[in-house]
């Protein structure tokens, strides 16, 4: 599915309408560089679950919790890792047994973890456009904008 927006509350609402739709244990891999609006995507599929804590970019600790929603949200922001071994050490399986969801920034730095995610490519096309393209998961099957 490929989408275009022209602002971070259009951003912001795909994110709400792909949130309302998952379920348990699923994994949201980001790719985009820096600015291209995958915090603003989290801050809409947080609101699509429920969350009501404010979202901020998990970049200095690298997973924020959201406990309030329907199901728990794990932000995580993979930039300082290098591989998914280190997403191990840091107790990824603990989080996929949670039953929330995981929202994964840099996926690409811990690409072998991400085998069955959602992908959710943001590039930043203007000054607020952004051309998103979401694939692959079973979640998807109901989504629709």
């Amino acid at each position: 599915m490929e989408l275009i927006t022209h602002s971070p509350q259009e951003t912001e609402q795909i994110g709400e309408k792909l949130g309302q739709v998952l379920r348990p244990g699923a994994v949201i891999a980001y790719r985009g560089g820096l600015g291209a609006g995958k915090t603003a995507f989290t801050r809409g599929l947080a609101r699509g679950l429920g969350c009501t804590e404010r979202i901020t970019s998990p970049t200095y600790t690298i997973v924020n919790e959201y406990l309030s929603g329907r199901m728990p949200l794990f932000h995580f922001d993979m930039y300082r890792l290098r591989c998914a071994e280190e997403l191990f050490d840091i107790g990824w399986e603990d989080y996929l047994e949670r039953g929330g969801v995981c929202a994964v920034e840099w996926s690409e730095n811990v690409a072998e973890a991400m085998e069955d995610a959602i992908t959710v490519s943001l590039e930043k096309t203007g000054e607020d456009s952004r051309h998103i393209t979401i694939e692959g998961g079973a979640s998807l099957a109901a989504f629709e904008f």
